[in-house]
């Protein structure tokens, strides 16, 4: 199933939502309001129609300086294995991708773990990284990082302050002599080896 015609069903089962058909070189892309980022990830788990059963991954992305800052990204499959998510259906499979534009000055998305429960985790690891904030999750606290970090290293404007000594070394200086002994001591382990 295209976009466009995704687009239409998704329109139709929610009404209100907005929902686009986005450029994709792989799979259809949809960017979609995240005020109903909720019931359209619902309807496309049970639409018989749909059945995108499977949330494989929850990310973002930080586009700094444009505005919508970021956008928060659902992978999403149907497995197309028969009998499944329902006796009797036996859907193609294929994947879908959808994108919610979140503000900078207000990055905030509706928990997706109410319909998809490894959401949880993902959306931690999202908050963790970008400081997006997920509403009505469990439990949103850090999951990398601990608990005392200050900021989010994933976003454009992190200051990156990593201070390292430069290191420097010497080259290898060995005599004629400790080369060609090298040499001679290398050819005997080989050759002990190979005769074992």
């Amino acid at each position: 199933m295209d976009a466009p015609t995704l687009q239409t069903l998704l329109v139709e089962r929610v009404p209100g939502a907005r929902v686009e058909p986005a450029a994709a070189a792989d799979y259809p892309t949809l960017v979609v309001s995240r005020e109903h980022i909720v019931d359209l990830l619902r309807t496309l788990r049970d639409d018989p129609d749909l059945g995108y059963s499977c949330l494989v991954e929850l990310t973002a992305a930080d586009y700094l300086p444009r505005e919508p800052r970021f956008e928060v990204v659902y992978h999403l499959l149907r497995l197309g294995a028969r009998d499944f998510p329902r006796p009797g259906e036996n859907p193609p499979a294929a994947r879908l991708r959808l994108k919610v534009p979140v503000p900078g000055g207000d990055a905030r998305v509706p928990t997706a773990s109410t319909v998809f429960p490894n959401a949880n985790w993902l959306e931690r690891e999202v908050f963790d990284l970008f400081g997006i904030l997920f509403e009505g999750h469990p439990d949103l606290r850090r999951l990398l990082l601990p608990e005392e970090w200050e900021g989010h290293p994933l976003r454009k404007d992190y200051p990156v302050q990593v201070s390292v000594p430069v290191r420097t070394t010497s080259a290898i200086e060995l005599t004629e002599q400790e080369f060609v002994a090298n040499i001679e001591r290398q050819r005997r382990f080989t050759g002990a080896k190979r005769t074992s």
